[in-house]
């Protein structure tokens, strides 16, 4: 399911997502701290690219950590658990919304807002990794990243002054 720039049940979204994590920890023997836990909540609430330290600053002022170590270890858990995405064009974080799906996902990306949204792509690993195997080339990861403007920052531009 892809949340989209629309609105919609963000309190059953962010339930939804922390009730996927703390399942898939469950059933894979996974430690999920009230840190890894708080991180993924802040993200699924944000519904944005945060940076590594917009999070530490929340963390701190929650006296959850202080220092870098303990949010980048949380974002790695989260990242190699299929939690969240890092979007390497902004050097950010966001939660996963495909939770539990082998994909390939699509970042849309709001220059002005930094909303993300998660879309399934067309371009999956597999495919890849098939074109690239003439070249000697192993894929390890693929991101699909798109930048441009979300419906309301569209709206907002183009109101008159």
């Amino acid at each position: 399911m892809d949340i989209g720039f629309e609105k919609h049940d963000h309190s059953a979204c962010v339930s939804g997502g922390l009730k996927r994590a703390i399942e898939t920890c469950a059933d894979n023997g996974l430690q999920f701290t009230p840190v890894r836990q708080r991180v993924l909540e802040v993200l699924l609430e944000q519904h944005r690219a945060m940076k590594a330290y917009e999070i530490l600053d929340i963390l701190r002022a929650e006296k959850l950590g202080s220092q870098p170590p303990v949010v980048y270890r949380a974002l790695d858990f989260l990242i190699n658990n299929g939690f969240a995405h890092k979007i390497e064009r902004v050097n950010a974080f966001t939660a996963c919304t495909h939770v539990g799906l082998d994909h390939a996902p699509a970042f849309l990306i709001c220059t002005s807002c930094d909303a993300v949204v998660e879309t399934q792509s067309e371009m999956s690993k597999e495919v890849l990794t098939r074109a690239a195997k003439g070249t000697g080339f192993a894929i390890s990861r693929v991101v699909i990243e798109a930048e441009g403007q979300c419906p309301k920052c569209q709206e907002a531009s183009h109101e008159p002054a």
